[in-house]
């Protein structure tokens, strides 16, 4: 795009429009999702007990981190970005934002967020939410993605790093339940993000990004993703073992992951199914964080 037509495109727009299109780079939706797993173990980390000040700490912070980590994606994923049909509009592609505009804005706001919750909540918290930032930014988007069909394997560490903030700010302290949460997630994310990829593999074929279902084909995805799904049920029932969850929780925990292995083994033996392990996923992880978040209750 010509620096007449950004121009002519810049001074064409509301305020409003500007707005929405640097909110855009924060993936709040991503974010709302992460949010719920910092927040949720707060209430069993505390027995029930919560400091409003922390659940605020971890709101703001968690909030901030995560946006910006995505600002920094946005930034240095242009380049795939503008590939991508599902992503090609996106404000800096289409250049109705400076590139680093995104960058500043990511740095600032991670800033923002070590601040907001070493005061609200605890240093350690406030690390741990940096060093979710610097492992999506670093190891998963600047590293893996373009490089390996395990990025979302170990890249996705960076989205499981939200139940230790929460953990952390609720308790100042690490134990096994927070580690089975953080692993919870870890072997979440490639069953879920795998889906996605199948769904628009063209488009990461296109853009040069090796996804699994790109490189190995869609039924070694399916098969991968069911191995991580079995491997997840087993990890989401530590809490009952560690004592930090009830009955209730073993009872939710047990059905919500048959649940999505049910899913799973479809999409294995079934055309079609795989728009529908991806919104299982979602469905799966909101309701066993949730149900945990309820165990002080029940």
């Amino acid at each position: 795009m010509s620096a007449v037509t950004v121009q002519t495109v810049a001074t064409s727009r509301t305020w409003g429009e500007v707005l929405r299109d640097y909110i855009s780079l924060f993936k709040l939706r991503i974010v709302s999702l992460l949010l719920v797993t910092a927040v949720a173990p707060m209430l069993p980390a505390a027995h029930g007990r919560l400091e409003l000040r922390a659940v605020l700490g971890v709101l703001l912070g968690g909030t901030l981190a995560a946006a910006g980590a995505h600002s920094i994606n946005c930034w240095f994923d242009r380049d795939i970005d503008a590939s991508m049909s599902r992503t090609r509009r996106r404000p800096i592609p289409e250049g109705r934002i400076p590139a680093w505009h995104a960058l500043a804005l990511g740095i600032v706001l991670n800033i923002g967020a070590f601040v907001a919750l070493a005061l609200l909540a605890n240093v350690l918290a406030a690390s741990l939410a940096i060093l979710g930032t610097l492992i999506y930014v670093f190891v998963y988007t600047i590293w893996l993605k373009r490089s390996t069909p395990q990025n979302i394997v170990i890249g996705g560490a960076a989205g499981a790093v939200p139940p230790l903030v929460g953990w952390a700010a609720a308790t100042g302290h690490l134990d096994l339940t927070a580690l089975s949460l953080f692993l919870v997630i870890f072997f979440w994310t490639p069953p879920h993000f795998w889906a996605l990829a199948q769904v628009i593999s063209s488009d990461y074929e296109r853009a040069g990004v090796p996804m699994l279902p790109v490189v190995a084909g869609r039924r070694s995805a399916q098969r991968q993703g069911l191995v991580y799904a079995v491997i997840l049920l087993g990890v989401s029932l530590v809490p009952f073992f560690t004592g930090a969850a009830g009955t209730v929780y073993l009872a939710g925990a047990l059905l919500l992951g048959l649940g999505f292995i049910g899913v799973a083994v479809i999409d294995l033996v079934r055309e079609g199914w795989t728009v529908r392990v991806f919104a299982a996923s979602i469905v799966y992880l909101a309701a066993l964080f949730a149900l945990f978040a309820l165990t002080p209750f029940v």
